[in-house]
């Protein structure tokens, strides 16, 4: 029996498939490489020495999820495929909407023929409605204020209904706050196209100077610095929340929403300032105008996650610096210098 891991060669994904092959499952990755390498999947069996199927295909395509699933004897699905960029999703909506609907209805359809029962969803703190006080609880309003948010509160309810339909079904919506830095060894990371995102690769890039300065989008927030308070989750603790939300689907039926995050809020200047102080390096920024939409903070409260996961987040936010850096340095262009 085999874990289908869509998106697998990503980010998140990647991470997490170490966890798994460490763990001894077996694992079929099934990736376009549409915002990933299949460099970063040899790596992770580099990693680990074990070995993983990959199948280079689309999560939208319900006849190829169907073959995978049945070849493979699929038993549980862990979702990661999708579009991600917050600013192109404002740009190019109907893209977001397509891709990221169709691939969850695809494999929901996939796995109802094929008879697998257990759904992983990476899901996102932008669910989260921008009125809603941190620490954010599950059970708190839902609202997006962009594409890519309402497409993951949207698959959130497609798989809702989907296990109000079939008993059966067990699935885990796992909402992550901000994941940074990467494996220890400096093999696999954070590597995204173009002009990053997100703060920790923004930082890394320009420490090694990819990038002449980092610009902060704002100094006026309601915080202690003006900068804009995140949190920050190490993403080898983050791929663990998904070892553990396995474990909890393979006891449990329904489906639960769960947070994964910290639960402690840093800004933008203190993530800057802890770089600096764990790696020795100084960060050139400089301050700009706010971004529509950016929110005070926003931060997890993380209890359900321990309570019926029994994970909590154990890296600091030093590691996750020391960690981001450590693959940027050994990777300056990414899985493309290789």
């Amino acid at each position: 029996m085999s874990i289908l891991v869509t998106g697998g060669a990503g980010y998140i994904g990647s991470h997490t498939l170490v966890r798994l092959l460490e763990q001894g499952e077996s694992v079929v990755v099934l990736d376009s490489y549409d915002n990933s390498s299949p460099e970063a999947l040899r790596r992770v069996m580099q990693l680990t020495g074990r070995q993983l199927e990959a199948i280079e295909g689309d999560a939208c395509d319900e006849a190829l999820l169907r073959r995978v699933m049945h070849e493979y004897a699929v038993e549980s699905v862990i979702h990661f495929a999708g579009h991600k960029a917050v600013g192109e999703s404002v740009q190019k909506p109907l893209k977001y909407y397509k891709n990221n609907l169709e691939s969850t209805i695809s494999l929901m359809r996939a796995m109802r023929e094929e008879g697998v029962k257990r759904l992983i969803f990476s899901s996102s703190a932008t669910v989260y409605h921008c009125e809603e006080p941190s620490p954010h609880t599950e059970d708190q309003r839902l609202g997006c204020i962009n594409p890519y948010g309402w497409t993951k509160f949207m698959n959130e309810q497609i798989i809702r209904d989907c296990c109000q339909a079939d008993g059966e079904l067990s699935c885990v919506l796992l909402r992550y706050f901000n994941p940074v830095g990467a494996h220890p060894s400096g093999l696999i990371g954070e590597d995204p196209n173009g002009i990053p995102n997100n703060l920790m690769p923004y930082i890394c890039q320009t420490a090694v100077g990819l990038r002449d300065h980092l610009t902060i989008f704002g100094d006026d927030y309601k915080t202690h610095d003006g900068t804009g308070v995140r949190d920050y989750l190490h993403v080898c603790d983050l791929a663990e929340g998904h070892v553990c939300a396995l474990g909890y689907a393979r006891a449990h039926k329904g489906c639960e929403a769960i947070n994964l995050g910290t639960g402690t809020g840093y800004s933008v200047l203190d993530v800057v300032h802890a770089f600096e102080k764990a790696n020795g390096i100084k960060i050139n920024y400089v301050i700009g105008p706010r971004r529509p939409g950016d929110l005070d903070e926003n931060y997890a409260d993380p209890s359900k996650a321990e309570r019926l996961l029994g994970w909590k987040a154990q890296k600091t936010l030093e590691d996750m610096c020391r960690d981001g850096w450590n693959w940027q340095k050994k990777n300056p262009k990414g899985y493309r210098g290789e």
